[in-house]
């Protein structure tokens, strides 16, 4: 027997569970399937993309609540089964790592012994959950940038993950989303086709330790040494009418003129870009110029939710970047990045935190919804502020 024969079978099961799928939803899918085969009996292509469309939901939900019920028994199953369960414990005791032990927070740190010191290839981690606390700051010296996907604010508890990559759009079981397909249907004559909602997940890299101490060091005093010349932050309007400031949608200073640095940082993001573009799940593209500012933020600054390339005089940004760097000891809170799923271009309430960590950088595809939290900086001082050298990659 197939796996495909196995699941098929095993589906029958799982259709039985009021968990998985209840009555009244499949009551709805049907009364939403018989209504689209008279509507579009004679145009079998409106048919196929109905088919297409509610199975795309059905499948998605389905798994996601079989994931809930089985995810969990199904490690315990793979670790009982490994040998692993009875070492469970000593998986968690840094101790029990020796000189190379797990920071408390696992925040800036894989799990494992630690590669040794000098140049190594790229390592991958996960970065901290939205509420962990701040921990310790990576090694100090050059390090080759490592590999982090950040997690889901929302993530459920340990268990096979979905495949990686660029996700197809849902459309949900919600009753309210299916009485909308529904009315959609009438249409359906008209329209020839039902497109799904376009959803967009919040995809991002992060690399540590991404420039030299000295670049970093250089970078730092000379944004310092050039407060004078910052200004207000900007917004492009809806209109696209550049040159705007709106303190209720974002409150920073910006700086254009980075001198030496723009040329360092893009070099270095040009030299690591096919292996972001491959972990992003996006095709490579010929970079025909970018653009790269500092951003300082300070108590209260802030930036709304939005996303780089709406209006039509940035459409071609294809590549976000923010790198972090601050004076040490750190003397500012919050200012995290926050990259949200979306739906039609608005947030579906699931989000990644990606905290100001020193001499890290973070790259997501320009059409993700992001914000900048609210930053806390008791002293106000400028050198105290919360900096960024972000910016865009054009096609």
């Amino acid at each position: 027997m197939t796996g495909k024969q196995i699941l098929d079978a095993f589906s029958e099961t799982l259709m039985q569970d009021e968990q998985i799928l209840n009555s009244r939803e499949r009551d709805m899918l049907v009364s939403i399937l018989q209504h689209s085969r008279i509507i579009s009996s004679n145009q079998p292509e409106v048919q196929s993309a109905v088919n297409v469309a509610i199975s795309r939901s059905v499948g998605e939900t389905v798994a996601q609540r079989a994931f809930a019920l089985l995810g969990g028994s199904i490690v315990e199953q793979i670790l009982a089964g490994s040998g692993l369960a009875e070492d469970g414990a000593r998986s968690h005791d840094p101790q029990a790592w020796g000189n190379n032990s797990i920071p408390k927070t696992m925040k800036d740190q894989p799990i494992g012994p630690q590669p040794p010191s000098g140049p190594q290839p790229p390592s991958v981690k996960r970065p901290p959950m939205k509420d962990d606390p701040v921990g310790p700051q990576p090694p100090s010296g050059p390090q080759p940038p490592s590999v982090k996907r950040p997690p889901m604010k929302d993530q459920p508890a340990p268990g096979p993950q979905p495949p990686s990559g660029p996700q197809p759009p849902s459309i949900g079981l919600e009753p309210a989303a299916v009485m909308r397909m529904a009315g959609e249907l009438e249409s359906l004559s008209k329209v020839g086709v039902l497109e799904a909602p376009t959803f967009v997940r919040a995809h991002c890299v992060v690399l540590d330790e991404f420039l030299t101490p000295q670049e970093v060091e250089e970078l730092i005093a000379f944004a310092s040494q050039h407060e004078a010349d910052f200004h207000a932050s900007q917004v492009i309007s809806p209109s696209g009418d550049p040159g705007r400031v709106d303190y209720s949608h974002r409150r920073s200073r910006v700086l254009m003129d980075l001198g030496k640095h723009e040329s360092v940082i893009l070099a270095r993001i040009l030299n690591v870009l096919p292996r972001v573009l491959d972990q992003l799940g996006m095709e490579p593209f010929a970079v025909t110029h970018a653009e790269a500012q500092i951003t300082a933020s300070n108590d209260g600054d802030f930036f709304g939710v939005h996303c780089d390339n709406t209006q039509e005089m940035i459409s071609s940004r294809q590549l976000t970047f923010v790198y972090f760097f601050h004076n040490e000891p750190r003397r500012f809170a919050g200012g995290e990045l926050r990259l949200h799923d979306s739906r039609d271009n608005s947030p579906t309430g699931s989000y990644q935190v990606i905290l100001p960590q020193q001499n890290q950088i973070v790259f997501f595809p320009c059409s993700v919804l992001h914000e900048i939290t609210p930053v806390e900086c008791s002293s106000r001082a400028f050198a105290d502020s919360r900096f960024t050298l972000n910016g865009w990659l054009h096609n």
